[in-house]
């Protein structure tokens, strides 16, 4: 059975349309923008409609695509402070790990409260616009793990990656996240 006949795009906006935009809102927080994201996610599927596999709900293939079209809109954002930064210099994350892939020195705690944080405004649009600026791939496990709650083994299956692989970028997204956010001040004490 062909899978592409299960999906009804004229259902999409009254069966998913309030839950893609209340997910989209908290992520942007301005309204219009969150509007337009959802508008950009309906017609990205409709146009890919035909190479859709049947792998997830439809429901999770839309969040996917929406999610996208966030860290995209964070990527066109102007004044974006990036982890390229600190991806383009070799050995920027050699300062974090010995030889043997190791942290040398442990992260310590921040001193705010990520709870409060993350109802600050301020604090989401610095956020989204570091993740944003992570590798697909890396951003892609942070989302999963921290945003979506996955855990690692469906994050594995998700993205045909080991276990140990997924750590190791999970702990790497959270490092240059926290460089990003820093270089913003949004600094530990």
């Amino acid at each position: 059975m062909n899978q592409t006949r299960r999906l009804d795009p004229e259902l999409w906006v009254d069966k998913y349309g309030d839950a893609l935009f209340c997910f989209a809102r908290t992520r942007v927080k301005d309204k219009a923008v969150a509007e337009d994201l959802v508008q950009d996610t309906f017609l990205a599927a409709v146009q890919a409609k035909e190479r859709y596999k049947g792998g997830s709900s439809e429901k999770t293939w839309l969040f996917g695509i929406l999610k996208h079209k966030i860290i995209d809109y964070y990527r066109k954002e102007k004044n974006l402070v990036s982890v390229n930064d600190y991806l383009d210099h070799p050995g920027s994350l050699d300062e974090f790990f010995n030889t043997k892939g190791k942290w040398k020195v442990r992260p310590s705690h921040w001193s705010f409260n990520p709870a409060k944080a993350h109802e600050n405004k301020e604090f989401l649009d610095h956020f989204f616009r570091c993740l944003s600026g992570l590798p697909r791939r890396t951003a892609d496990v942070f989302v999963h793990r921290e945003i979506d709650g996955l855990n690692t083994t469906e994050i594995c299956g998700l993205l045909g990656i080991t276990e140990n692989n997924c750590w190791v970028i999970l702990y790497r997204a959270r490092m240059l996240l926290r460089k990003c956010l820093e270089a913003v001040g949004f600094r530990r004490t």
